[in-house]
C-alpha cells in the first residue's frame, strides 16, 4: 500500500500542505496515522478523498442550505460510509431539480406580473393555503409580514385572511427572493408600488451591485444550478468508484 506525506499529497492535488492540515482540521478526510517522528501517513484514501473535496466545492451554491448539505456529504464519505454519502449526495441532486424548478418559475411568474398579468385570486385565503400555494413555509410569511412586506387582515376570530392584493405583492415577493433579492431591496420596491402602482419594476429595483433586470438573474441562477447538477453527479460517480476501492 502506497503512502504519503503531507507536502505529497499537497503536491498531487495541487494545494498547499496548510490545506491538507485544514481538510484533517475539518473532518473532510481521514485522521491520519503519525509515524513515531510525529509525522502524519497518508494513504490513496486520502488521495481520492482530497479530490473529491476539490470536485466537491468546484461550484459555489449557497440557496437553501446546499452548500452544508455538499459538505455533509464529504464529512461522511471521510468515515469510510460510502452508502450514506451515497443517499446524501442524491438527495442533494434532488433538492438542486426542486430549486431549478423554482427558479423557472420564478421567471414566468414575474413575466406576467410585467405584463400586467397578476393571475389574481378570487376569494380570501388562509395562511396555510397560502403557504400551500407559494411552496413556502408559514414561519417565511410570518417572517415576510414581520420585515413590513405585507400587512395582512384578520377576521373577528383572529384569524389571517390573504386577499387578492396580497396574493399579488406575494407573488412579487417570492420571484425576488427566489432571484435572490434581499428583503430590503424588496420592500422598497413595495413601498414605491404602494405609492405608485405604475412603478416601473425593472428601474425601481436598480441598485449599483446589481446588474440586469429580475429574469436575467433568474436565468442566471439557472445556470448556475445546472453547473450544480453536474458537479454533483460526477461527485456522485466517484462515491461509487471510491466504495468499489475503499470499502
Amino acid at each position: 500500500m502506497n503512502t504519503y506525506k503531507t507536502a505529497e499529497v499537497a503536491a498531487i492535488i495541487g494545494v498547499h500542505p496548510n490545506t491538507v492540515r485544514l481538510y484533517e482540521k475539518r473532518k473532510l478526510i481521514p485522521k491520519p496515522e503519525r509515524r513515531s517522528n510525529g509525522y502524519r501517513v497518508f494513504t490513496e484514501f486520502h488521495i481520492e478523498q482530497c479530490k473529491l473535496i476539490r470536485l466537491a466545492f468546484q461550484v459555489e451554491v449557497l440557496q437553501n442550505g446546499l452548500r452544508k448539505k455538499m459538505a455533509q456529504v464529504i464529512t461522511v464519505s471521510a468515515t469510510g460510509d460510502f452508502d450514506m454519502a451515497i443517499v446524501l449526495a442524491k438527495n442533494y441532486l434532488k433538492q438542486i431539480g426542486r430549486e431549478r424548478q423554482s427558479a423557472e418559475e420564478a421567471i414566468e411568474i414575474v413575466k406576467k406580473i410585467l405584463s400586467g398579468d397578476g393571475g389574481e385570486n378570487d376569494g380570501h385565503l388562509k395562511r396555510k393555503e397560502v403557504s400551500k400555494m407559494f411552496d413556502i413555509s408559514m414561519d417565511t410569511l410570518r417572517n415576510w409580514e414581520m420585515n413590513g412586506l405585507l400587512s395582512v387582515k384578520r377576521k373577528e376570530n383572529g384569524y389571517r385572511v390573504y386577499t387578492d392584493e396580497d396574493i399579488r405583492r406575494l407573488k412579487i415577493i417570492r420571484s425576488l427572493r427566489c432571484a435572490n433579492y434581499s428583503l430590503e431591496s424588496i420592500l422598497r420596491l413595495l413601498q414605491q408600488l404602494s405609492q405608485n402602482p405604475d412603478t416601473d419594476i425593472r428601474a425601481a429595483l436598480n441598485e449599483p451591485k446589481q446588474t440586469g433586470d429580475i429574469i436575467s438573474v433568474c436565468d442566471r441562477l439557472i445556470v448556475s444550478l445546472s453547473a450544480a447538477e453536474k458537479n454533483a453527479r460526477a461527485v456522485l460517480n466517484m462515491l461509487y468508484d471510491m466504495k468499489i476501492r475503499f470499502s
